[in-house]
């Protein structure tokens, strides 16, 4: 793997409008892609996984929700470097992980988003 992978639920709108974000704001070194068109074989992650959350992938580690913001955050500029140094601290994610599940059940609410962004009652994002 030569750039490291953010991926995405591509079929949410809020999801590719935060995406969109962070290719024009955030810039980070990594390649930002919809699970829907990523390898997800090569990356090591299956459908239910992607599905239930953001993914960062290196060669050396696999993160999701949170963590996984944390690590992109940290591939970006001097500011968004320090962000995500504060998000990437334990205590810190921990509490980040209710807020981010919160936000994936409620997706379809938030700006941008739509109906196709509701998780079905059984999604495992919803657990929790």
């Amino acid at each position: 793997m030569e750039r490291p992978t953010f991926v995405f639920d591509g079929d949410c709108a809020f999801c590719s409008s935060c995406a969109r974000f962070i290719e024009r704001r955030i810039r980070p070194a990594a390649d930002v892609v919809a699970w829907q068109f990523a390898g997800l074989d090569v990356l090591g992650l299956t459908e239910e996984q992607v599905s239930a959350a953001v993914y960062y992938v290196d060669a050396h580690r696999v993160s999701a929700g949170p963590a996984a913001i944390a690590d992109l955050l940290r591939r970006a500029g001097l500011v968004w470097r320090a962000a995500g140094a504060v998000l990437g601290l334990r205590p810190v994610t921990a509490l980040a992980w209710p807020v981010y599940r919160w936000v994936a059940r409620n997706r379809h609410r938030m700006p941008g988003g739509t109906a196709a962004c509701a998780l079905p009652p059984n999604h495992p994002a919803r657990a929790a």
